[in-house]
């Protein structure tokens, strides 16, 4: 019996680690500023930097290239490396990507309201990128085609802690 009982603790533990590292963030970045209220990701940004609603920021879009400060919400985040992010603002849409893949957000970023800067571009996804994008957001289609997305390209994230 009490070998039984050890054995069954023994599972118990095995079971628990196992389902905690299937809900564990996924980092594989580190933040390049810290401070108790917040993490910076790619690159550093001013301790009080001046950003605009998403909503704003994509209805001044000009088709520039100009860097844009930018305050939303993190909708989604790709959950299987932190390699892109959705931000929303009302009915204002767009999905962040990094500059140059160099760096990541954690997975449970989402819901945060987050800063980061970038340029804004109009980009067309493949078949086979809207179905990778779809893929990594956990969305099935029966059909995939070549689709126009509005992304912003950050080169710096900062995220809340709390």
């Amino acid at each position: 019996m009490f070998r039984l009982m050890i054995t069954g603790i023994a599972l118990l533990s095995c079971c628990a680690a196992a389902f905690a590292d299937e809900t564990a963030a996924i980092r594989l970045s580190e933040p390049v500023a810290i401070t108790d209220t917040y993490e910076d990701f790619g690159q550093a940004l001013p301790t009080d930097p001046v950003a605009q609603s998403l909503a704003d920021a994509l209805a001044a879009y000009d088709g520039s290239d100009k860097p844009v400060t930018v305050t939303a919400r993190i909708e989604q985040v790709c959950q299987k490396k932190g390699c892109f992010f959705i931000a929303q603002d009302g009915d204002a849409m767009a999905r962040v990507t990094f500059v140059d893949y160099s760096f990541f957000v954690p997975t449970d970023s989402s819901g945060k309201t987050v800063t980061f800067v970038g340029t804004i571009e109009q980009h067309t996804l493949s078949s086979d990128e809207a179905a990778h994008v779809d893929a990594d957001m956990g969305v099935q289609r029966d059909h995939y085609g070549p689709r126009s997305e509005t992304r912003l390209v950050a080169s710096a994230v900062r995220i809340p802690r709390s």
